[in-house]
């Protein structure tokens, strides 16, 4: 094991045992070299006064080499702030300004002792980390059976955990916590789990209520108290988008120092949040009382990032940057978030409206981009494909009777249109 690595290990093992146990065979491997080309050119950066022949990138005139054809599409932005790489963690600067905005955003977390944001190649990559680092063949992974099909292949297919999967909603269409409660304690001899919690929910659009996430926070602290190790990831790709009377900042404040046995780790990004998909820029947090043991995850999180990507795109992260910045942000982001409010009532009127009833219900929804339709008496793929096929409609099928729809791709006036012709689909196939 690298002297690195090992030293990593030892003060995370010594600020908190539990945590150290959680860290998979790759978690207690991984490393950020201190020495190498990085470092020797971070050296470089500061004493290198007169020539620096360290990172690789090209110079000309004093900037960053560029062509004008590319550069005549970003005048607005400095060369320095765009062409060469950027830190493996992400810029300073808007590490800064995400942790201040997380901060105000979730009041559960004054005073609470959190990591300086990680910046990742958005929130995929940020799953992708916790699964390098946390898990290994053998755990599981803990999450409900309404879920994004990619924590499968991110957590089973790539690093060989076992999926349990819980019902979503109990029989008051409510968040199952017992159901929770119990894949938990069902695990309890393996010692360790990693549980996903992601609100507002892909696919159903969900978020908890605040007694429900109370019984969840209660949940958590029941297995750690009985002896389990719990990375608690709260997948908030949606932040942001509570439309009702739900719990509307996320559960990583409160679990953020709720037992020694509970690792929070929060994974968020402007991806979603700020309408940014392709700009592929997400964040990684953790929490911890101890500021060495957080110095230390982060150095981890950083080998991971340097042993895959290097580093994550820079043109982006100073978009995301002089957006947060912008006076400009809040009134724009408000602006869209009455869009994405007025499509989701709209579509929760229509479907109250009775007009369609008898062919569906639909699973409860109150925030993010998504809902789904709960069908009665047709196979959900074979309405997929009849309405992309008759009707040039597309929707998710998922399973044999859930239909999600993705009302923040549609504008309002056309909900109605949409969800009659969904209708009419299912009328053709029972006839």
């Amino acid at each position: 094991m690298n002297p690195l690595a090992h030293q990593l290990n030892e003060t995370i093992r010594q600020e908190n045992e539990q945590i150290f146990s959680m860290l998979s065979r790759l978690g207690q491997l991984i490393y950020f070299p201190k020495e190498g080309i990085l470092s020797q050119s971070a050296e470089a950066a500061s004493k290198a006064k007169l020539f620096n022949a360290t990172i690789g990138i090209a110079i000309e005139d004093k900037a960053p080499m560029h062509l004008k054809v590319i550069q005549d599409q970003l005048s607005a932005f400095n060369p320095k702030d765009i062409y060469p790489y950027a830190p493996p963690a992400g810029k300073p600067e808007l590490r800064k300004l995400w942790r201040e905005k997380m901060l105000k955003e979730n009041p559960s977390l004054v005073g609470k002792n959190i990591s300086n944001p990680i910046v990742t190649n958005a929130l995929t990559h940020g799953l992708s980390i916790v699964a390098d680092l946390f898990a290994d063949d053998g755990d599981v992974v803990i999450m409900p059976d309404k879920n994004w099909e990619n924590y499968e292949l991110t957590f089973n297919i790539r690093r060989g955990a076992e999926m349990v999967y819980y019902p979503l909603y109990n029989d008051e269409w409510k968040f199952n916590s017992e159901a929770l409660r119990a894949s938990l304690l069902a695990n309890r001899d393996k010692g360790k789990a990693i549980v996903v919690l992601n609100f507002p929910n892909n696919p159903t659009g969900y978020t908890p209520g605040r007694e429900e996430g109370e019984k969840i926070l209660a949940v958590i602290q029941e297995a750690a108290e009985a002896g389990m190790k719990l990375v608690v990831v709260t997948d908030d790709a949606y932040f942001g988008l509570f439309f009702e009377d739900s719990v509307h900042e996320s559960l990583f404040g409160a679990l953020a120092s709720i037992h020694p046995n509970v690792l929070a780790v929060k994974v968020d990004g402007a991806t979603k949040e700020e309408y940014v998909w392709g700009f592929r820029v997400g964040f990684i947090t953790y929490a911890s009382t101890s500021d060495s043991l957080l110095a230390a995850l982060e150095q981890k999180t950083m080998g991971i990032i340097r042993s895959t990507i290097s580093s994550g795109p820079h043109p982006s992260q100073t978009f995301v940057l002089h957006a947060l910045q912008s006076p400009d942000f809040e009134p724009q982001k408000q602006e869209k978030f009455n869009i994405m409010k007025g499509r989701a009532n709209k579509v929760k009127s229509l479907l109250d409206s009775g007009k369609y009833s008898g062919v569906w219900t639909y699973y409860p929804f109150n925030s993010g981009y998504f809902m789904c339709l709960k069908l009665d008496h047709v196979n959900a793929e074979t309405l997929r494909l009849h309405l992309l096929d008759n009707y040039g409609i597309g929707t998710i099928a998922l399973g044999d009777t859930d239909l999600r729809v993705a009302f923040s791709c549609i504008e309002e006036e056309n909900l109605e249109e949409l969800f009659d012709k969904i209708y009419q689909g299912v009328l053709d196939l029972q006839s």
